[in-house]
């Protein structure tokens, strides 16, 4: 197989708790990143690395998370991270040709740049646009949808 042939793999990642279409949308945008047949590889959020940095435990844990997003026909691996949220020995293994992150990790495109850069990697960072559409495209709007009816549901 030639280098022109050999698959571009590009690694996507996100907590993926209540999946829902702006879901789809990175996850579909990612991989087309990567062009034509393109591998993508998803990390998977650890449920401690999201109680740390959300400050509340995901609604669906970590190994159901992943069986998810690994059934999507766009994902071709999804694996767990690390609870260090370690980057590095996620791309030391994964070894990605290209990284895209979503349209709200400017914390985690600054930390990537600076690795990249410091070990003098060829992996290019693209990002994802948010999806505009209307409807149930965020956990928090799902979340806030469950308790608005429960609550409309006991008042009635």
């Amino acid at each position: 197989m030639s280098k022109e042939e050999k698959k571009r793999v590009v690694l996507a990642s996100g907590a993926f708790d209540l999946l829902h279409y702006g879901h789809v949308h990175y996850l579909t945008n990612a991989k087309k990143a990567g062009g034509e047949n393109a591998k993508l590889v998803v990390v998977i959020a650890r449920d401690k690395t999201i109680e740390k940095f959300k400050g509340h435990k995901p609604v669906i844990p970590e190994d159901e998370r992943r069986a998810l997003v690994e059934s999507l026909k766009v994902v071709d691996e999804a694996i767990l991270g690390y609870e260090d949220m370690d980057m590095l020995r996620i791309i030391e293994e994964v070894k990605p040709d290209i990284i895209a992150l979503g349209y709200d990790e400017d914390r985690i495109e600054g930390e990537l740049r600076r690795l990249i850069a410091e070990r003098n990697l060829n992996i290019k960072i693209v990002r994802v646009s948010k999806f505009e559409g209307k409807g149930m495209i965020s956990s928090s709007k799902i979340k806030e949808k469950i308790i608005e009816d429960y609550h409309r549901s006991k008042s009635t």
